[in-house]
Order: structure tokens, then sequence, then C-alpha cells
């Protein structure tokens, strides 16, 4: 059972999403769950996204938004969120992709499953398929890629992660201060990093990192990575490498 006493806030990092940005998935699922508080960051944005987010914001006493003027990416993005002055109230605080490839009931999921009463450092959504349980919608191609780098994530991490890249993910608040606190040295590959700096800065204890199935996950279309950045996961795993060993 999850303490009542415990605030949450689940931040979504927000980039041209005019015409992706699912609003009426929102507005019925934060009115049905005024415990929790939503933040999303428009991160420079060109279009009306951030029109759609103010109106969000006022129809939500608990949704809030963090307007950044100039594009920074999803990495600047979710740190500008974790180091806001708001964010300090929060026992966790998640970040989900705003298009809901994970779905927003995968909040409790991850809530619910992720041994939260018990404090670990961080909770992530893991997309495994489970006969029965589960229903992940991945494009084959980027399953088996996605397999492929997680395998060599984990062994230079020396941890058991199946899932680095998910973008669902809850961090307690005082653990976020630290590992945020400096820029990243990726955009793109930030969840990799992440663990890294986590590793590095926290003893890690059975159950500090706990990883949770999720029900549900649809990948999107309108990837906003070039396939030209593909070229360069390599070099940039291997700079992350380099500086946390």
């Amino acid at each position: 059972m999850v303490t009542t006493e415990l605030k949450i806030l689940i931040v979504f990092p927000c980039y041209n999403e005019e015409f992706r940005l699912p609003v009426e998935e929102f507005n019925n699922f934060i009115l049905k769950n005024q415990t929790i508080d939503f933040l999303f960051v428009n991160d420079g944005s060109k279009d009306k996204t951030i029109d759609i987010l103010n109106e969000l914001s006022l129809n939500n006493t608990n949704a809030s938004v963090l307007n950044l003027t100039k594009n920074v990416g999803k990495a600047e993005a979710v740190r500008a969120a974790m180091l806001s002055k708001e964010s300090q109230k929060y026992n966790y605080i998640g970040y989900f992709d705003a298009d809901l490839a994970a779905p927003l009931s995968e909040i409790h999921n991850l809530i619910s499953n992720g041994n939260i009463n018990a404090n670990p450092f961080l909770i992530m959504g893991s997309r495994i398929k489970l006969l029965g349980f589960s229903s992940i919608k991945r494009d084959l191609k980027r399953h088996y890629l996605g397999r492929i780098f997680a395998t060599i994530v984990s062994n230079m991490l020396k941890l058991s992660v199946y899932d680095t890249q998910c973008g669902a993910k809850l961090i307690r608040t005082d653990i976020s201060q630290k590992i945020f606190k400096e820029p990243f040295i990726s955009k793109w590959l930030f969840d990799v990093e992440l663990l890294f700096r986590v590793k590095k800065t926290e003893k890690l204890k059975e159950n500090s990192i706990v990883e949770v199935p999720l029900k549900q996950w649809e990948e999107k279309g309108g990837s906003k990575i070039k396939k030209s950045y593909l070229l360069k996961v390599p070099i940039e795993l291997i700079r992350i490498y380099l500086k946390y060993r």
C-alpha cells in the first residue's frame, strides 16, 4: 500500500507537440488523480504547444507549465524541471514521454509495484513482453537493436538493467538534486548517463534501483531523433563510460 503522505510530481517534456499531445487523455487522468501533480515543460516549441499546455494548466489545479524560450533537448528540459524550486516539495519526481507511448495508467503501475515505501533511488519502467500481463508494441528492428544496446550498457554499468531507454521513470527527489545538478553529456542517452551518475554518487543496495514491467507501451511516430544521430550513439556511450567509470 502506498503511503498517502508521499508527494509525487510527473514531468512531461514537450517540443512541437501541437498535433501529437493527447489533450483529452491528460485532462481526464489529471482530473481523476488530484493527489499527483503534473509539470509540462515547453522546450522552446515553435508551434502552438505552449498555448495548449497553458490551457491544460488553467483547467487543472494540479497541473503547471515551465516555459523554456529556447529549445534545449529532452535531457536539459527534464533537468530544468528537476531543479525547479517547486520540485523540492516532492518525495519523487518522474518523467514520461508526452506522446504517452507509456499510458498515464503506468504511473500507478510504477508507484504500486516499485516498492516505493522502501524509498528506492530510482524506479524504472521496463518494456518486457510477458504473456497474459503486458501489451508492448514495438518495431521489431528497434526491439532487437534496443536489446543489443541494453546488454552493452548493462555490462558497462555492471548492473542487471533490462531497459535503460524507456521513457517512464520515478526518481527520489534528494537523489535527483544530485544527479541532475550538472548538464548531461548526451541529449538522447541521458537515461544511460543518469544510471552512471546514480551508481557513481550513491552507495547502491539491494532494490536501490527497481525495474517495473510496463503493462502497456506502444511506439509512436514522429520521433524527434534524426537518423544521422544514430551514428553518434557509440561515441557518446564511450564518452559517458569514460567520464563515470
